[in-house]
């Protein structure tokens, strides 16, 4: 491997690696994030539905309680 890398010109080893290195970076850091703020809005999503489903329900239980006065 390191006669490889000595045999590349030095404009290869210190231009071109170092930019497929980061593109390389960029994708797999951009994946994760991507998985994290993923699962992030789903469980936002769920949490909010919920809220909206008690608050429904809390509202009914008011609305009937003040009904049967």
């Amino acid at each position: 491997m390191s006669e490889i890398w000595k045999s590349l010109p030095g404009w290869v080893r210190h231009i071109v690696v170092p930019i497929i290195v980061l593109i390389a970076a960029w994708a797999v850091i951009s994946a994760v994030l991507g998985a994290v703020f993923g699962l992030m809005w789903f469980l936002f999503g769920w949490v909010l539905k919920v809220m909206v489903i008690v608050a429904v329900g809390a509202v009914v239980v008011i609305l009937v309680k003040k009904a049967s006065r």
